[in-house]
This record gives C-alpha cells, structure tokens and sequence, in this order.
C-alpha cells in the first residue's frame, strides 16, 4: 500500500506535486500548532506596512483544518490539476504555472478591489484564505478545455463537463456552504479562459503570452498535444500556443532542484465520474 501510494506521488507532474505537498505540508503544520494560520491569512495591512509579503502566497497553501472538506479539496486539487498539467498543458509547465499565477493575482485583486467597495467590504473581509477559489479555477478552466466529457451527479443525472462548475456550486449552495469561494474561482478562471483562448481567436493577439524568464525555470518537452474532434473555441488558441512557444534546451534550474531534493473528496467522485 505504502508503496503504491509512493509511486502515485512520484508520478505527479512536478506542479501538481509540489503544489499538493505544501498544500498538505502547511495544512498539517496548522493542525499540529507548529505554524499558525494567523501568520498565513492575506491581510493587506501587513503585506503593505510590514512587508509580510509570503502572505500573497500562505493564503493559497492553507486550507482549514484537516477535516472531510480537506480531503474533499485535496482530491479536487490533485485531480484536476494532474489533468490540466498533463492533458492541457502537456509539455508547457511554464504556461501551466503561469496560469496558476495569473489565477492567484486576480483572486487577490478581486479581494482587495472588494474589501474596499461599500455594502459588500465586509463579505470580502472574511475571505482570509483563497486556496479553496484557486482549486475551483482550476476546475472551471479544465471544464472548458473538456466540455464534451459526459459525467453522471449521483446517478440521477448525467450531464458534460461543461456544467461541472455550476453542479458543484448547486451542490455547495445545498448542503449550505458559501458560495463566495467558488464564485470566485469561476471568475478567475473565466478571465484566463477567456484571454487565453477566445480574445486570441478574435483577435489574433495573445495577453496572456508567458514571460521568458518564467520559461527559463522549466523545461519545455517540445510535445504536440492532438486535439479531439470538436474540442470548442479553445482549440485553435491551444494550438497558436504551441506555435508561439520558445524553445527551451537542457535541464531547467527549477527541476534540478526538485529531483535532488525528491531523487470536494471520494465522495465526489463517485458522483462526478467520467
């Protein structure tokens, strides 16, 4: 068993795998008391006046105590990010982290940007932690690179991946979660979506093109992912993409360094099955 779960770790894509070790690493520190929340949650007062800065980052790696809604996260969190890395993003991690840090930045821009517009400021205030919004963009981008997958909710209806996003903010609106965390998700995700891959289709342009030294830190695997058939308005920018990218030769510094250092839940799941 111990083995089996080691070689699934050690298969992961190296942003998913480094991204759901901290994720489980700072989440365990927390319950155990070895590092405190307090230290961790995005609190633009100190980032400003006490230059706290890893606090743009903590507050995408803590997600709540370790309860069934943590696993529910780290399932979704290894599931579909391991599907975007190595479907969508297959031999462009430089673009996949990208992504993931564009994502970020708009989640903590709409917090900001929300704490300070009356009547609704005190709803952002009591958002502390956006890791749970980065797990749900990732979800809502896989969902529009794969909207044709067909799923089934419970066995009481089937329905395709298009709508996966909006079955699980049903699904949290009826067991009676917020639904602020996952409409923000939706959000960051619809943003990159749609620079990524319809504004370069209308246009011709590409915002979202990923920096050189961003590239530098990843190898580039030079891999050509093939297209379903009706793969939707994403396919010709996904394409463009490949075409656009620079090349990358030898072993990045990034990865140098992870292999020395390395030489929503089950129950979800069954509902949602592809």
């Amino acid at each position: 068993m111990a083995q089996a779960v080691e070689e699934w770790y050690r298969q992961m894509p190296i942003i998913t795998r480094s991204y759901l070790t901290a994720a489980v690493v700072t989440t365990v520190g927390c319950t155990l008391e070895i590092i405190s929340p307090y230290h961790l949650y995005l609190n633009p007062k100190l980032v400003v006046q006490h230059y706290e800065i890893w606090r743009l980052v903590t507050n995408f790696l803590y997600f709540r105590k370790m309860d069934l809604d943590f696993l529910f996260h780290m399932f979704f969190l290894a599931r579909y990010c391991k599907l975007l890395e190595e479907n969508s993003f297959r031999g462009r991690t430089a673009d996949f982290f990208y992504m993931l840090l564009f994502g970020a930045t708009v989640l903590t821009g709409i917090v900001l940007i929300g704490g300070m517009i009356p009547y609704i400021s005190e709803t952002f205030a009591r958002i502390l932690f956006l890791s749970n919004s980065l797990t749900f963009m990732m979800v809502y981008v896989w969902s529009k690179h794969n909207p044709f997958i067909h799923m089934s909710f419970l066995g009481l209806f089937t329905f395709t991946a298009a709508y996966l996003p909006w079955v699980l903010l049903g699904f949290s609106i009826l067991v009676g979660s917020s639904t602020w965390v996952d409409l923000l998700g939706m959000i960051a995700g619809h943003v990159y979506y749609f620079l990524e891959d319809v504004y370069p289709r209308m246009t011709g342009r590409r915002p979202l093109k990923t920096p050189s030294f961003i590239k530098a830190l990843f190898a580039d695997d030079n891999v050509v992912v093939a297209q379903p058939p009706n793969a939707g308005i994403g396919a010709g920018a996904r394409a463009r993409r490949k075409m656009d990218r620079d090349g990358q030769t030898g072993q990045p510094l990034l990865q140098k360094l992870v292999h020395r250092e390395f030489g929503w839940s089950a129950v979800i799941a069954e509902w949602c099955k592809e």
